[in-house]
C-alpha cells in the first residue's frame, strides 16, 4: 500500500478547490429534496473528509478538539449561499475580540434539485479560507481599535465591552482590556452573535475574500 503524504494547509486548500469544482458537477440522489442545511453540511463534510483520508495522513477532529483538523488548527464549515451562517462552540468572550483560535475553511453552496432524475446538486459558489487572526467579530474589533486610536484606556475598553453586552463579568472584561492594551487585536471579519453557541455569519468574508490579507478566495 503506498505511503500517504502528510496533510498541510497548502495541500488542504488545493484539495478543497479541486473538491469544490468536482462537487459542483455531481448529481447526488441522497440530497434530493433535502432542505435541512445541517444534513447537507454533514453530507459534504463527510465526503470531503473521506476524500482526504484516502490520500493523506492527518489528525482527525473529535468532540474534545471541537474542530475538524486539530493538527492544522482549521475547522470546516458548509453553508448555503441563501443564508451563509453556522454555529460553533462558545469557549470564551475574548473570541469575539481575538478570534476563534483556529482558521476556517468555508464551503458555500447553492443547492438545486433535478425533479426528473431525483438528484440534488450542490453548486459550490465560494470556497474561502479565513486565517485565525481574522475570525473575530467585525464590529467588536472595529470599536476596540477605534478606542485604542482615540487614546482609550482600560476603563474605556471595559465600558465598550459592557455597552456591547459581551458575555463577561467586570473582572473578566478588565482582564481582556489589559490584554488589549498590551496586544491589540487584528480587525476581524466575521459577524458573531451572542448565544450559548456562537452564531457565525459569513456575508462579509464572502464579500472581502481575496481583498483582505488573511481572507483567501480558494475558488
Amino acid at each position: 500500500m503506498p505511503k500517504k503524504n502528510k496533510l498541510d494547509i497548502t495541500i488542504l486548500l488545493a484539495e478543497a478547490a479541486k473538491f469544490a469544482e468536482v462537487e459542483s458537477t455531481y448529481d447526488e440522489p441522497s440530497v434530493y429534496g433535502v432542505t435541512d442545511g445541517k444534513a447537507v453540511g454533514t453530507y459534504l463534510e463527510h465526503k470531503f473528509m473521506q476524500y482526504l483520508l484516502s490520500k493523506y495522513n492527518f489528525e482527525l477532529g473529535n468532540s474534545a478538539s471541537g474542530i475538524d483538523f486539530p493538527g492544522l488548527h482549521v475547522d470546516m464549515k458548509v453553508t448555503s449561499i441563501r443564508q451563509p451562517q453556522s454555529s460553533c462552540p462558545y469557549k470564551a468572550a475574548r473570541q469575539k475580540i481575538y478570534g476563534l483560535g483556529y482558521s476556517l475553511l468555508i464551503f458555500v453552496y447553492d443547492k438545486t434539485d433535478d425533479q426528473k432524475g431525483h438528484t440534488g446538486r450542490l453548486n459550490m459558489q465560494h470556497t474561502i479560507f479565513v486565517e485565525k487572526d481574522r475570525t473575530a467579530d467585525f464590529q467588536m474589533t472595529k470599536e476596540v481599535l477605534r478606542v485604542l486610536n482615540n487614546e482609550g484606556n482600560i476603563d474605556d475598553l471595559v465600558a465598550l465591552m459592557q455597552d456591547k453586552n459581551l458575555p463577561v463579568d467586570e473582572i473578566g472584561a478588565r482582564s481582556i482590556a489589559e490584554e488589549i492594551i498590551k496586544k491589540p487585536p487584528k480587525q476581524g471579519y466575521l459577524t458573531i452573535s451572542n448565544a450559548l453557541q456562537w452564531r457565525l455569519q459569513y456575508g462579509r468574508v464572502i464579500q472581502k475574500a481575496g481583498e483582505i490579507e488573511g481572507i483567501h478566495r480558494i475558488r
